[in-house]
């Protein structure tokens, strides 16, 4: 069957299409590889360690990924127990014969495989930050359009105090700049990596160069960080790029799960302004931007914490340890890239319902604002009274099916105490707060 050896993202709507997705693809994964290795080859050119022509020549051969055959490597790579060592072979065999000398030289496996990991991070990270930035513009602009929006706050399921739409808009908008300013942290981390085979650098020492001058030069070939130290069995890059990511598809999550409550039928606050069709029920406008949101939030820890796991690598190169990143940091990145791309389309054509808000705000009849009257009353009766009478009150109007007001005297049942838009508290202000964030 055509295709049948490769992933094509059937069963991942979520990242399918995405930026993410062609920045971690298979192809893209290949030619990180190769653009590591040549980076390596001018590095030493650039430290006097290798001529000018070796450099170009191994450049011109691994400029195209799609000259090379991803599938043969991959079925090779079960030899030796990772890509690279197909790779080099067929890198080498792809340049002149006086270049061939300078392919891969004094790196190991895991220097081109774990740089190629931080240049595929790098490059997915530089297409997920813009949709982080147009979630936190539509998010902004939600909050400001509904500063005094009021709608039930709700507190274990339940109906608490009322709030705004425009603050929990602000609440949103707050967690996406927090993953922002760590990814941003992490983009401009992220190392190359160079030690050779047990993170000494010796071979460059032996051909008469400079170990650390060579990692300078790679990681400016690459425009990585330089590392201070290799880092094969350091992992904080990759750990710090896996909690990173795994926030900030929690923060969208949070988005997407206040969504997917919000626009139940029965609650009808919010809706999906491109929602979904159902195979069954042509009546349907299912909530689908959130609900890929979610399965990525669902997803992501679980992916962090295999990465966090790698931690304890064993001895100068692990084994399995590192084998065990490989899969699960792509997967993160595809996540948590589709789960941005989705947010940014789900706050843009978001559908606000400002009059339905308000109507929940009056299915208990006015209980909502119980705290209040409880604040109101207390300067008289005392706090302890004043809850009892509250919640006697509220319980008659529960059994009789009449209006809070209607059971509690006449002094605290006045309007204006009993109108939920007028006990919002700082909400107002608060959001004007957040919104000063930028």
């Amino acid at each position: 069957m055509s295709g049948e050896t490769h992933d094509v993202g059937l069963l991942a709507p979520g990242r399918a299409g995405s930026a993410a997705e062609r920045a971690t693809g298979d192809l893209a994964f290949l030619q990180a590889l190769l653009d590591a290795e040549a980076a390596l080859t001018r590095a030493q050119a650039a430290v006097g360690m290798a001529p000018a022509s070796a450099a170009a020549a191994v450049t011109v051969a691994a400029a195209d990924a799609a000259r090379f055959d991803a599938r043969d490597i991959a079925v090779r790579a079960r030899g030796g127990g990772n890509p690279v060592i197909p790779l080099v072979a067929d890198l080498t065999a792809a340049v002149p014969e006086e270049a061939a000398l300078y392919v891969h030289r004094g790196a190991t496996s895991q220097d081109i495989l774990d740089t190629a990991a931080m240049l595929v991070a790098a490059r997915t990270l530089d297409v997920l930050l813009p949709d982080l930035a147009r979630v936190e513009r539509e998010l902004a602009r939600l909050a400001r359009a509904h500063r005094d929006t009021v709608l039930p706050g709700r507190t274990l399921t339940q109906h608490a105090a009322p709030t705004t739409f425009g603050l929990k808009a602000a609440g949103w908008r707050s967690l996406v700049l927090d993953a922002r300013d760590r990814v941003v942290a992490v983009r401009g981390a992220l190392p190359a990596q160079l030690g050779g085979a047990v993170g000494t650098l010796a071979v460059a020492e032996a051909l008469g160069g400079s170990g650390p001058g060579l990692v300078a030069a790679y990681a400016r070939e690459l425009g990585l960080a330089e590392p201070a130290l290799p880092w094969h069995t350091l992992r904080t890059p990759v750990a710090d790029l896996a909690a990173a990511l795994a926030f900030t598809a929690g923060a969208l999550g949070k988005l997407a799960s206040d969504v997917l409550t919000l626009s139940r039928t029965e609650i009808g606050e919010l809706s999906e302004g491109t929602g979904g069709t159902s195979s069954a029920m042509p009546h349907k406008a299912n909530p689908v931007r959130a609900t890929l949101i979610a399965a990525a939030a669902h997803r992501a820890p679980a992916l962090a914490a295999t990465l966090l796991a790698s931690l304890t690598a064993a001895d100068e190169r692990p084994p399995g340890a590192w084998h065990a990143e490989w899969e699960p940091l792509r997967d993160l990145l595809r996540l948590t890239g589709g789960a941005a791309r989705d947010a940014a389309d789900l706050c843009t054509s978001l559908q606000v319902h400002p009059d339905r808000m308000r109507a929940n705000c009056d299915l208990t009849g006015g209980a909502i604002v119980s705290e209040r009257l409880v604040v109101e009353l207390t300067p008289t009766l005392g706090r302890a009274r004043a809850t009892a009478l509250v919640s006697k009150a509220a319980r008659r109007a529960r059994e009789q099916g009449v209006p809070l007001a209607a059971t509690l005297p006449a002094e605290a049942a006045r309007p204006e105490l009993t109108d939920p838009t007028h006990w919002t508290g700082c909400a107002g202000a608060l959001t004007d707060r957040a919104l000063r964030r930028s």
